[in-house]
Order: structure tokens, then sequence, then C-alpha cells
């Protein structure tokens, strides 16, 4: 018997996300072998039970390798990449050529019919070039003008591919370029594709895989886990300056997200075995769930 209670634990949650719409979004730290096959099974499982999934990934420590292989310079500023006209091939090579074929393959693997696509694929997310803009470094409060190069800005996301694409039992796998004026290809930051494209899909779930616990009080203590919080939690957080670097645009992601109507935001360590299952379908979680605002009646 004690094998059949997870199993009726999850039924609730089964019965009230079947035909909901997840959109499952995967750091490039969990696009190694080992870790995208569990997660592949974890996806599956999601999508054979009812649930409308399109997953989103990143792909940033692959690329990091490859221009440092192939000589070409790293420029971050205020959490988000600079993308110049090599980083920008060099981008779509790595997003594209390798990271969401391997995912596509990795599901594939798992029943899952997976279709790779990057956001200029039928106008799927379109925007424009980044504009020359003065970033404030939080730690400081000094600006800077900075040229973002090939970084777009998303400005509309069409769900019809989406939509057909699910509608026939499959999963979209969405790597983070939009197409551009022209026809070109932009770099984006995957948290903030995979934050529109929930908007846009009335998503009732938005779940960040990383390879962190989740929102931490301190980020050099794994204990202070933050499991339950919103819009309110992240503002004190940012005004504290306990959020830095990378972590800036997630959270930015996060609260467009739940202002644009997005009902819950997870953030799970994908790096945990089935956390992405034990955060949908225990009480209890593994990670951080923040939604607009809190009940605290």
């Amino acid at each position: 018997m004690d094998r059949i209670h997870p199993l009726l634990d999850a039924h609730p949650y089964i019965r009230l996300f079947r035909g909901r719409t997840f959109v499952v979004k995967l750091s490039g730290a969990l696009l190694e072998e080992r870790i995208r096959t569990e997660i592949a099974r974890d996806i599956a499982l999601l999508h054979d039970v009812g649930i409308r999934i399109v997953v989103v990934h990143g792909g940033g420590p692959q690329l990091d390798a490859y221009c440092q292989k192939m000589d070409i310079p790293r420029q971050v500023v205020a959490g988000r990449r600079v993308t110049d006209a090599r980083t920008q091939e060099a981008a779509r090579m790595v997003f594209m050529g390798l990271l969401n074929t391997e995912l596509v393959g990795a599901l594939s693997a798992q029943g899952i019919q997976a279709v790779g696509m990057n956001g200029g694929d039928g106008a799927v997310v379109t925007g424009v070039k980044r504009p020359t803009r003065a970033v404030r470094d939080p730690s400081t409060g000094e600006e800077t003008k900075v040229d973002f190069g090939f970084v777009g800005d998303i400005h509309s996301v069409n769900r019809t591919l989406l939509d057909a694409v699910m509608e026939k039992g499959m999963v979209p796998v969405l790597a983070p370029l939009i197409g551009g004026p022209g026809g070109v290809l932009l770099n984006v930051n995957a948290d903030t594709v995979a934050a529109r494209v929930a908007m846009a899909l009335n998503a009732e779930k938005l779940v960040l895989c990383t390879s962190v616990a989740g929102l931490l009080e301190d980020p050099a203590d794994p204990r202070r886990l933050v499991s339950y919080g919103d819009l309110d939690t992240l503002e004190e957080l940012i005004g504290r300056g306990v959020v830095s670097g990378g972590m800036l645009p997630k959270l930015a992601a996060i609260g467009e997200a739940l202002r644009g109507g997005v009902q819950r935001v997870h953030i799970i360590d994908g790096t945990r075995p089935h956390s992405l299952l034990m955060e949908i379908f225990t009480n209890e979680g593994v990670g951080t769930m923040l939604v607009r605002k809190r009940d605290n009646g």
C-alpha cells in the first residue's frame, strides 16, 4: 500500500491540471545528458496525464564554453549578455544546432513527439533590436550606456503555431532566439522568452528549472529558502540587495509573468531527481512558488 499513496496524493493535482498549460523553462546547466534525460522523463509524465507543455531552454554555459573555445570575448552587463555579431552566430549554432536538437531527442526517447523551433519560426516570438540604453549597477548605483548588439526586446508572441502543435499532442521546444526585422535572429534571455510565452498562452504555471534550490533570502545559505511569496517579496529582496547578477533578469521575468496573468511561477532545482514532479504533485513542493498577491487569510 505504501507504493500506492503517492499516486493517490497526486491524483487531485492530475485532475486539476489536466488540459491546463504549463511553460517549463530549462536552464543551460540542466542540458547535460544525464540531467536532460531525467527531466525529459518527468516532462513526458506531465504530458501523458493531459497537461499541455511548452518547453523553453537556455544555454548560457554552453555558449560561454563555445565562445571561449573560439576566442570570442564575453561581456555581461547587469546579468544580461551583450551579443555582438560573432556571439550571435555562435548563439545560433549552440542553441539551435546543438542544444535544441539534443533536447528534442531526449523527449523523443521518452515517446514524446517534440517539435524544435526558435521564435523566428512561424513568427512565434518577434521583436526588435534593443536600443542603446542606460543600465544601472544595483550595487554601486552607477549608470552606463550599453549597446547590447543583437539582443532583442520582445514585441509580440503569436500563439497560433504553439496551439496547433499542442493540439496535435506534440510538445514545442523553443530556443531563446526571436525573429527580428529583416529575418535576423535576436538573442533574448530565456526566462524572458518563457515569461512572455506563458502570458500569451494564459498558462496556469511557469516553472523555471534552475541549478539552485529556489529563491533564497541569503544566497550563501541554501537553508534560507523562500518557499512561498508574491510580488512584494520580490521587491523586498531586490531592495535589500539580496538579489544580483543573473538573478535580476530572472526576477524581472517572474514579475512580468505574474502581472501578465500567469497564475503561479515556480523556481526549482532541476538537478534534483524528479523535482519537477514533486513541485507539481505534492503539497509541500521542493522550491519556491510565487503568486501575484498572497492570500494571508
